[in-house]
C-alpha cells in the first residue's frame, strides 16, 4: 500500500488588480536623430588632431620652461660672483709657516 499525501487545496486568493483607466495616453516614442555617417579615416583624423593638439600644448609649456631657466643662467653670470675676502697678514703668515714646518715623525728603534 502506498500512502500519497494529498496537497492541501490553495485558499482561493480574491485579490482584486486595480482597474486600469479605459484609455492610457502612451508617450510618444521619437526615434533619435541619426548622425551622418563618418568614416573611418576622418574618425581617425580627428583622433590624430586631438593628439597633435596635446603635444603642442606640452611643447609650450616645456618651450617656456627653457626659456625661464635660461634667463635665470644669464643672470646669474651676469652678476659677479662673490670673491672671498682677502685674508689678512697674520693669517698667511700662520699658515705658510704650517706648510714650510716639517711633518716627519721620528721613529725609534728597539735595541
Amino acid at each position: 500500500m502506498s500512502t500519497a499525501k494529498k496537497a492541501a487545496p490553495k485558499a482561493a486568493v480574491t485579490q482584486k488588480k486595480p482597474a486600469a483607466p479605459a484609455k492610457v495616453s502612451k508617450p510618444v516614442t521619437t526615434t533619435p536623430a541619426k548622425k551622418a555617417p563618418v568614416s573611418k579615416t576622418v574618425q581617425a583624423i580627428g583622433r590624430i588632431t586631438a593628439n597633435i593638439a596635446k603635444l603642442t600644448e606640452r611643447k609650450d609649456k616645456l618651450g617656456a620652461e627653457i626659456k625661464t631657466l635660461r634667463d635665470q643662467r644669464v643672470a646669474l653670470k651676469a652678476a659677479p660672483a662673490p670673491t672671498p675676502a682677502p685674508a689678512s697678514p697674520a693669517a698667511k703668515a700662520a699658515t705658510t709657516a704650517k706648510a714650510a714646518k716639517p711633518t716627519a715623525k721620528k721613529t725609534v728603534k728597539k735595541k
